[in-house]
């Protein structure tokens, strides 16, 4: 039997943050550049548990991603001090900030209750690929009466669903960023993740999307790991 789905009694406020490294760094000794990468691992293992960090790589992936971080906690000041930490120590200080997308959980307006597929922000072993992009729809989409979006949120929803080994993550950010919502899906997959958006697309509710790009992948490693990756 399933079990029972229990929401976070306070929202999640979730970040993915991509870090460019300069390349003046890679020139720099290998032991200097070993304690710099400790010293900035040092910094998130500090802010365990109260906010979690899963690490991945961009490298090969997405130009300006040598690093992506997918946090999640529940104070948005607390990931500001931290991320200003991050930004002053060790190999943090030959690092820039390339994208910074966020936004809150809370229960979709167009389903019941979530699937197993959607609760992916609440699990704390994650899949091999991460694909994260803002989202935003159209005025007419927020025109159109509910009923109507409803309908195209359904076949939306069915197509989605054929893929259940894909997991999603939809986080709420109208009104507090650019974009109205930021999409995260993970998979062990990457074809069969194309195929899935492919067959999104084909859908009555692409008509309107605003916008949903820069897409950015990555491949989930341990954190020292992906750091050394970096050089």
């Amino acid at each position: 039997m399933q079990a029972q789905y229990e929401a976070p009694a306070v929202p999640w406020f979730v970040q993915f943050t991509a870090f460019k490294v300069d390349p003046a760094w890679r020139r720099m000794a290998q032991a200097g550049r070993a304690d710099g990468r400790e010293i900035f691992a040092g910094v998130l293992d500090n802010y365990a548990p109260d906010i979690t960090t899963w690490a991945y790589s961009g490298i090969g992936m997405k130009i300006g991603v040598d690093l992506l971080l997918w946090r999640r906690g529940i104070d948005p000041k607390g990931m500001q001090e931290m991320t200003a930490r991050l930004l002053t120590s060790g190999m943090g200080s030959y690092c820039e900030i390339t994208y910074q997308l966020f936004g809150y959980t809370r229960p979709s307006t167009y389903t019941r209750r979530p699937t197993t597929q959607e609760q992916a922000i609440d699990l704390d072993d994650r899949q091999t690929y991460l694909i994260v992009y803002p989202f935003s729809k159209t005025t007419d989409w927020y025109l159109m009466s509910r009923d109507a979006r409803q309908g195209m949120m359904n076949e939306h929803m069915r197509v989605g669903h054929e893929y259940a080994d894909i997991r999603q993550v939809l986080l709420y950010a109208t009104g507090i960023d650019d974009q109205e919502f930021v999409v995260a899906y993970e998979t062990e997959d990457l074809p069969r993740f194309s195929q899935l958006v492919t067959d999104l697309r084909a859908t009555e509710a692409r008509r309107y999307t605003l916008r949903d790009t820069p897409i950015i992948t990555a491949i989930h490693r341990p954190l020292r790991e992906a750091l050394a990756l970096i050089g």
